[in-house]
């Protein structure tokens, strides 16, 4: 095995690792659209916010109209946690919850880290390592910050601030792809190509950027499903126009084992 074969299993089996925790995407329960105020959250139909796990009454949940949340199971309340690059979480018996915030609208996320959804799951299939995938393309920032409409796959939409443009050239033509998101200081990109919807899921990848310099490493071969793929109850964005390739990437992680929860095949532009 090559020196890159194996920073790329390494990347896979940290990727898996994530995918399974506990505050992975495979042991999503519930989210559910909530509004400023108190609420009695729990299993039972009782409950201002019923939930499908967890015991009949959970306990009392405070949202202030910034976003900022309580949980009061008995013992007292306390505070949501702020997690980086995550909505705040709060671990209440075998539940985490958490309260995240799409286009205005706040929702209540819920883990059952006890599913055996994590240690059932059968794995993430990919394609073989290809070097030739991992490019490194010119990394362009904007003169000024320009909005961007970004459609999600709910139907609904929101908008982020670009600040950068990454290029490259492939079969003799310039592509250019958007970071529409950043992950932990580094460019998300969100990209569909000639796979999508076929061998790869069909609403989008994401590609995470390694920025050095002037230059941004595109590793496709750590190109990654969505967290929409594993479950419906996950908000992810649609790539823009302009990360919507006409050619095949056979590189990073193909579409899930499973059926896809609503994500069709995907016909790219001529």
């Amino acid at each position: 095995m090559t020196p890159y074969e194996t920073e790329i299993a390494q990347w896979r089996a940290d990727r898996l690792a994530a995918l399974t925790a506990e505050d992975g995407w495979l042991d999503l329960t519930d989210r559910i659209d909530i509004a400023p105020g108190r609420m009695t959250v729990g299993k039972a139909a009782d409950n201002d916010v019923a939930i499908s796990a967890g015991p009949g009454h959970l306990g009392v949940l405070t949202l202030q109209p910034d976003g900022r949340a309580r949980f009061d199971a008995g013992a007292g309340a306390r505070d949501f946690a702020p997690v980086p690059d995550n909505p705040p979480r709060l671990k209440v018996g075998d539940l985490l919850l958490e309260v995240m915030e799409v286009g205005g609208q706040h929702a209540l996320r819920v883990r059952d880290t006890a599913s055996p959804a994590r240690t059932a799951f059968s794995g993430i299939d990919s394609f073989p390592v290809d070097p030739a995938w991992r490019i490194e393309a010119d990394w362009q920032a904007l003169d000024q910050a320009q909005p961007l409409g970004i459609d999600l796959v709910t139907g609904a939409a929101t908008s982020v601030q670009l600040t950068h443009q990454a290029h490259f050239t492939h079969e003799e033509a310039r592509v250019t792809l958007l970071p529409t998101h950043w992950k932990s200081g580094k460019p998300m990109f969100v990209i569909r190509d000639r796979t999508s919807g076929r061998e790869t899921y069909g609403a989008s990848r994401f590609l995470i950027g390694e920025v050095v310099g002037d230059r941004v490493v595109l590793d496709f071969n750590k190109a990654f499903n969505p967290p929409c793929a594993f479950t419906d109850l996950a908000v992810c964005p649609l790539p823009p126009p302009q990360n919507v390739m006409a050619f095949a990437i056979r590189a990073g992680e193909r579409k899930p084992r499973a059926p896809e929860p609503g994500a069709g095949a995907f016909d790219p532009p001529a």
